[in-house]
């Protein structure tokens, strides 16, 4: 297989991220977000529903449709059961999977695993996959407790985004590579990937301030291992790449509020560099 039997990376843009994206703080109508999404070749439109409500899926359903974008729900469950209603919705949008952000989360791996175990049979009764993201304040909060939970739970599968567990543990630069194959664990698990670069104490940089370079560098080390991964592990396709460029207070602000940096621009240039990454891999991958 050559790479260019490989499709290209599906890149989406977060509707999160988009509301609002600009140094002034304006909220964009939902038609004008698709527009500018679709306009600048994203594949899909990530709707979280822990920054957005059910009837906001809704509203801005027949602006993707007519872009032609593909939904992505992320899922905020807050009891095991509330999933099951998520889980339809998301396959009558027409969502690839449901990303989960489980508010469930007991203190103890133990209590843990059977929530885990009840959400994927949810997931095969109603017919769509699911992934667990890598995240704070949820059932995946800590990376410890995620390894066990994946060990305990072959069947899991996990959305990577590494920026939380940057964060959450606080890594020196350069990552140790003690730490580094603690991380990999979970990029051999990943079947999708979110764009975000993070330092051990700030979960969202400017990508192009020059101080943050060496943290750029890491996280597109991790893309690159994650892609490689994915295309160890499926034969043909390509995984979900998420720009997910958060609004303040994610974002960094200065004295007057506004935004230090313009993260649509930098979603823009995050989705080239992970078509970049992607292409090379795709070409590592028949060298």
């Amino acid at each position: 297989m050559t790479d260019r039997e490989r499709p290209d990376l599906q890149v989406y843009q977060s509707l999160w991220a988009m509301q609002p994206h600009s140094p002034d703080g304006v909220k964009l109508p939902l038609e004008q977000v698709c527009d500018m999404v679709a306009a600048e070749g994203f594949s899909g439109l990530a709707i979280d529903l822990g920054a957005a409500d059910v009837q906001t899926a809704h509203d801005v359903r027949p602006h993707l449709e007519r872009n032609n974008l593909t939904p992505l729900i992320v899922a905020f469950p807050k009891t095991v059961e509330s999933l099951r209603d998520t889980l339809k919705m998301s396959k009558d949008f027409g969502s690839p999977f449901v990303d989960i952000i489980g508010q469930v989360f007991p203190i103890s791996v133990d209590g843990g695993i059977p929530v885990i175990r009840k959400w994927v049979e949810m997931s095969d009764e109603v017919g769509i996959p699911i992934q667990f993201e890598t995240h704070r304040n949820c059932i995946t909060n800590d990376l410890f407790y995620t390894l066990q939970l994946l060990d305990a739970v072959p069947e899991m599968r996990l959305c990577c985004d590494l920026s939380h567990y940057v964060v959450d543990r606080e890594f020196w630069y350069p990552v140790s590579d003690e730490n580094q194959a603690l991380l990999q664990r979970c990029i051999e698990r990943s079947d999708s990937f979110q764009g975000r670069v993070a330092s051990r104490q700030q979960i969202q940089l400017q990508i192009n301030f020059p101080q943050h370079q060496k943290w750029v560098r890491v996280f597109e080390d991790f893309w690159r291992r994650g892609f490689n991964s994915w295309l160890r592990r499926n034969p043909e396709g390509s995984p979900v790449f998420l720009c997910e460029l958060g609004p303040p207070e994610y974002a960094i602000t200065g004295p007057d509020g506004k935004e230090l940096s313009n993260r649509w621009e930098e979603a823009k240039q995050m989705r080239d560099t992970a078509k970049r990454i992607w292409r090379e891999a795709c070409a590592a991958e028949t060298s």
